[in-house]
């Protein structure tokens, strides 16, 4: 064998998602354990802030029963044991909304100062994070490497029939690979690949992948490259070069980039030129792919022989296409979460004015009815005194 002629590796086909609403934006910034932590703490501070105020209370109307003197003190510290205080106070400094502290006692006052302290440090750590999710790509690739794949029982993985993967990740027993490919010999490293195919780890769930598709073995390339198009729930892997050609001919038929490359590719392959042993020309054909590699001339043919198009660049580079301006303007989908919550408060608010109507006309009927109760009693015992008089 001469020295390489090209250095590739296997890669992964996948469709272009179309933009899907950042909805869980605003919860992305932290985990479920510290959103359940900090919903605790907050009911614990508020309780807490609640008991206190209620025993100062208590012990002030004590004093003010004892001394008759002190009763101008004690009306001014009464008046502050209600919750809603401490609610609005404890989750107003959540919301960098807070008022000022309902009481002037130390003890009262020690506990809302470490609060205050740590809602700062939730709240400055969550603006921190936010906008990063906020301006994340909302068009994440289907995959970003084979472990995905391997993780994911919804996924299809497509492979070449009797190709070099799947013989790879195939039942059969561990030999040598036998490559039937007159255009490249695949290098690997045999320790890898002579490994029993039966072991579980990734082959195996990589062949499940295979096994739960009936058409996932493609005869012909171009039908496997015809089962990925966008919506779909289907990879193809292949030689990297294959699937740049793949994406130039959908566009120049298209004129979308409808597919684009998973991030990380799979295994490395070599091409080069098998002579038969002792020819005298694998020494001059080595030197001269030296020299081509040397000046570059291998990757300008490949650029030139292979123009991919501009549209397209960002897809074989990221896994992702992304806008071609540094900052672009944020759209509605990047702000689909902050909408939702604002529409989550303008319901609860609406359903609370409901429930205070309600409340306020079952109250005035029940004062209305008292009323007139009243003036029926009234009325009656006048009634009453007066025949008693006559």
């Amino acid at each position: 064998m001469t020295l390489p002629w090209n250095y590739d590796y296997f890669s992964f086909l996948i469709p272009v998602h179309d933009e899907a609403a950042n909805i869980d934006a605003v919860i992305k910034p932290f985990q479920w354990p510290v959103w359940i932590g900090l919903g605790i703490s907050s009911v614990i501070v508020i309780v807490i802030l609640f008991l206190i105020q209620r025993h100062l209370d208590d012990r002030d109307g004590l004093e003010r029963d004892s001394t008759s003197n002190n009763g101008k003190n004690a009306d001014s510290t009464r008046g502050h044991g209600q919750p809603g205080s401490q609610y609005l106070y404890v989750l107003g400094n959540l919301l960098s909304q807070s008022g000022p502290c309902t009481s002037r006692r130390l003890s009262f006052r020690l506990v809302a100062g470490v609060w205050t302290l740590a809602a700062f440090i939730f709240v400055q750590g969550y603006n921190s994070t936010l906008f990063t999710y906020v301006v994340a790509p909302v068009n994440q690739p289907l995959i970003n490497s084979v472990y995905d794949i391997a993780e994911s029982s919804d996924i299809v993985l497509l492979v070449k029939k009797a190709g070099t993967i799947d013989t790879l990740i195939s039942e059969r027993s561990n030999t040598t690979l036998i490559i039937d490919d007159l255009y490249f010999l695949v290098n690997c490293y045999h320790s890898t690949f002579k490994q029993n195919s039966n072991a579980t780890g990734l082959y195996s769930k990589l062949r499940d992948r295979v096994n739960s598709f009936p058409h996932s073995r493609c005869t012909l390339v171009a039908d496997c490259i015809r089962l990925v198009n966008p919506g779909s729930r289907k990879v193809f892997i292949d030689a990297n070069i294959y699937h740049l050609d793949a994406i130039i001919e959908d566009f120049q038929s298209t004129k979308k980039c409808n597919l684009q490359l998973a991030r990380d590719g799979f295994i490395s392959i070599i091409t080069t030129f098998a002579l038969p042993k002792g020819s005298p020309f694998t020494k001059t054909i080595s030197q001269g792919l030296l020299e081509l590699h040397q000046t570059g001339l291998i990757d300008y043919w490949d650029i030139w022989f292979r123009p991919m198009p501009g549209q397209c660049i960002e897809n074989i580079k990221s896994g992702y296409s992304m806008p071609k301006n540094k900052h672009p303007p944020l759209s509605l989908k990047n702000l689909t979460g902050a909408f939702l919550v604002l529409l989550i408060g303008l319901c609860l608010s609406f359903l609370a004015f409901l429930g205070e109507k309600v409340f306020f006309m079952t109250e005035r009927r029940h004062q209305h009815r008292s009323r007139r109760l009243q003036k029926i009693t009234a009325h009656v015992t006048e009634s009453s005194r007066k025949t008693a008089q006559e």
